[in-house]
């Protein structure tokens, strides 16, 4: 039986050779367009590849059940929007104990924690970037405006961090790169209400 989203199929295992023709064809059936897949479960067990094309080397008698569950692109997209408040939350306290170290002259551990803290800060923005990408949201000002600021912020950042001066770090991090991680709060916003709205339609 091969079933997507609780709904069976008219496929059957027998006329494929391996799970990867399987799940192939689910995903050219037109079933799952719109929306990303969350679950594949193969024998009433949960599989996702450990290397790349693994699902070649099941073969089909090895099958006796495929079901694939999938979400709403728009659904999914909401649920990371709502999250990202939370990595705001915690770039605002990654950005304080940096700079508390910094003024401590733990200098190594601060440097430790602040690659930590940008790593973190270009994934959000990477994800907000594509979440925009699939929103309603792309004219708009608030974006831009975070967006040209971060950028600066980054540049100034850069330079002070390879002149050593940690302290400046450490101002810029507390008085100016809080307050601008803050206002991203207003696009991560934006961005829950136009999913909302795309969901709503």
């Amino acid at each position: 039986m091969i079933s997507v989203d609780g709904r069976t199929t008219s496929m059957e295992i027998k006329e494929f050779h391996n799970l990867e023709e399987i799940l192939l064809q689910i995903m050219d059936g037109g079933e799952l367009e719109g929306r990303v897949v969350t679950d594949v479960l193969v024998n009433n067990e949960s599989f996702s590849e450990i290397y790349p094309h693994q699902a070649e080397d099941i073969e089909a008698e090895e099958i006796t059940s495929v079901e694939v569950k999938s979400v709403p692109v728009v659904s999914m997209a909401l649920d990371i929007a709502t999250e990202l408040d939370k990595v705001v939350v915690l770039m605002d306290r990654g950005a304080r104990r940096v700079a508390d170290l910094f003024r401590q002259a733990e200098d190594a551990e601060a440097l430790e924690v602040y690659q930590d803290l940008m790593d973190v800060t270009r994934d959000f923005l990477n994800m907000i970037g594509v979440l925009r990408g699939e929103s309603l949201a792309k004219g708009s000002g608030s974006f831009e405006a975070s967006a040209d600021e971060i950028s600066n912020l980054f540049s100034e950042m850069m330079e002070v961090l390879e002149n050593e001066d940690w302290i400046l770090l450490a101002d810029l991090l507390e008085y100016e790169f809080i307050p601008a991680m803050t206002r991203w709060k207003a696009v991560t916003a934006e961005l829950q209400e136009n999913f909302r709205g795309l969901r709503e339609e």
